[in-house]
């Protein structure tokens, strides 16, 4: 990496200054728009009188994984093996964040007691998309088919959410509806979704030249950390707030369910938007989705043995994902 460093500190190099605060607004842009966007489509769907748990098996399922998903179709409508590696990268990348870094965190300061039945469907699913994805990958491509089997994963996890949510029983509350909030919010849709639009291409477009002209690094390394990093956020937001709520349970959650939206939707769609096959590195195959799966599997399999989750979990799953980190920027 002395090598990436020299790249990134030269001297008389604006090009790196102008790289590195495009890609930063770039990240601030998705992260704030994702945020105002998801309000208004929230605000929107109750006012309309959809029922809250479909506004939870939909919207709201989605809400933290917007980022990833934009970034990475982009990367891949792109194409090359630069675009390849930053979607894919960035996909997996993501999980492995939420998993080894953000829950792991989550796990060392507030362990859990948790039902088995709150965590086995989802936990199993997490585990299983991995498996499938790794196995379906491991050729060194996701074909348009795979992709298929991929998504019906993702229609299983939704299915499974609205039946558990139409089990609830709670009054639904309908928002006041006036011009004025209406305006407002049809605005805030607009806007979210553009700046969502300009700053996964910002992302995209200057990761992978800080990757290649600056770092001096293989765009996968830029996706794995920076960018999935990046994009994560708005689950690492999630945690803090829990955690300071004193609900970690709410924190596990959403990293399980947009673990399993950003395995099962974002890499079939980049198969499809990339000509219905996106080549996978071999590295990715090799290290990304074995780390990611050896994370989704530390963090389930003695939860449903124990019925808890331990602080010792959250001990080894960020010890993996640092050594994670550092092999792979060495390699």
């Amino acid at each position: 990496m002395s090598e990436a460093v020299r790249g990134l500190f030269s001297v008389g190099s604006p090009q790196t200054i102008v790289t590195i605060a495009l890609f930063v607004i770039g990240l601030a842009l998705i992260i704030k728009g994702g945020d105002v966007f998801v309000d208004a489509a929230t605000w929107m769907a109750e006012a309309s009188g959809i029922p809250k748990f479909i506004i939870g098996a939909t919207i709201v399922s989605v809400a933290t994984t917007l980022p990833e998903l934009l970034v990475s179709l982009i990367a891949a409508a792109e194409g090359g093996a630069d675009g390849a590696d930053m979607a894919i990268g960035n996909a997996v990348g993501s999980v492995t964040a939420n998993t080894g870094l953000i829950m792991g965190v989550s796990l060392i300061f507030m362990p859990l007691v948790i039902k088995r039945s709150q965590i086995a469907f989802k936990g199993i699913l997490m585990i299983f998309a991995v498996s499938m994805l790794w196995l379906l990958c491991a050729n060194g491509a996701l074909s348009i088919w795979e992709a298929i089997i991929i998504l019906l994963i993702c229609v299983v996890f939704v299915v499974e959410n609205l039946v558990a949510g139409a089990k609830e029983k709670s009054i639904e509350e309908r928002p006041e509806v006036t011009k004025k909030l209406l305006t407002v919010n049809i605005l805030k849709f607009v806007l979210g979704a553009a700046a969502l639009a300009l700053g996964s291409n910002l992302l995209v477009d200057n990761g992978e030249y800080l990757a290649v002209n600056i770092l001096h690094v293989p765009v996968r390394i830029v996706a794995i950390t920076l960018v999935a990093i990046g994009t994560s956020l708005p689950e690492l937001v999630t945690a803090i707030t829990s955690l300071v709520k004193k609900q970690g349970s709410m924190s596990v959650g959403n990293i399980i369910g947009a673990n399993i939206i950003d395995l099962t939707v974002i890499l079939p769609l980049c198969a499809i938007v990339s000509g219905g096959t996106l080549h996978v590195a071999p590295a990715s195959v090799r290290l990304d989705m074995p780390v990611c799966l050896a994370e989704a599997a530390i963090a389930i399999v003695p939860t449903l043995i124990f019925k808890r989750f331990h602080r010792i979990q959250g001990v080894i799953m960020v010890a993996l994902y640092i050594a994670y980190l550092i092999y792979s920027m060495l390699m």
